[in-house]
C-alpha cells in the first residue's frame, strides 16, 4: 500500500496512535487508529514504539513515521498514566532529549550512555552540512582571537635531561 504520513497523534483515552495519511493511489486523506494494549505507567516506550512499527498490521502505514517520533507519542501516553498534566510531560521528555554539557558521562551506565551518544549523533546529523548543501565550503580557515598570552606547558617542551 502506498501512503503518505501526514500527521501521527496519541489519543489517551481509550489509547491509541492515529495517523492521518493520504492513499497515493486515490489521492483521498484517510485516518488510521491503532489502538495502544498492554501498556502501562511502568512500559518501556522505546520497546512499544518498535513493536507498534513493526506489527504487520501497521508496518506499511507507519514506514515514514520516525521510531523518535512515536517514542515521544508514548512518552506522552506514560506520562498521562502516571497523572503528569502535558507541561509537565514535555518538560520530562526535553530534560531527557537534551544534552547537559556539565553532566559527567564516565559516571552514567551503558544504557544511559547510549541514550545520550545517539542524541549527539541525531544533533551532529542535523547540523552537518553535506556537499549538497547551499551554504557549503570545501576549505574554511578561521582566525580565532587570542586576548591572553599563550602559556607553554611543561609536557609539551623538551628537557635539558632528554636532549643529551
Amino acid at each position: 500500500m502506498m501512503c503518505t504520513a501526514k500527521k501521527c497523534g496519541i489519543r489517551f483515552q481509550p489509547p491509541a496512535v492515529i495517523l492521518i495519511y493520504e492513499n497515493e493511489m486515490k489521492g483521498k486523506s484517510r485516518q488510521r487508529i491503532m489502538p495502544v494494549r498492554n501498556f502501562s505507567k511502568y512500559s518501556d516506550c522505546s520497546r512499544a514504539a518498535e513493536q507498534l512499527k513493526n506489527n504487520p498490521r501497521h508496518k506499511g502505514y507507519l514506514e515514514q513515521v520516525s521510531l523518535k517520533q512515536l517514542e515521544k507519542l508514548f512518552s506522552f501516553l506514560r506520562g498521562y498514566l502516571w497523572g503528569q498534566s502535558l507541561a509537565e510531560t514535555m518538560e520530562q521528555i526535553q530534560r531527557e532529549t537534551t544534552i547537559d554539557p556539565e553532566e559527567d558521562l564516565n559516571k552514567l551506565d551503558d544504557k544511559e550512555l547510549a541514550k545520550r551518544k545517539s542524541i549527539m549523533d541525531e544533533l551532529f546529523e542535523k547540523n552537518q552540512k553535506k556537499k549538497d548543501d547551499p551554504n557549503f565550503v570545501y576549505d574554511i580557515e578561521v582566525e580565532f582571537p587570542q586576548d591572553e598570552q599563550l602559556q607553554s606547558c611543561g609536557w609539551d617542551t623538551e628537557s635539558a635531561d632528554e636532549s643529551s
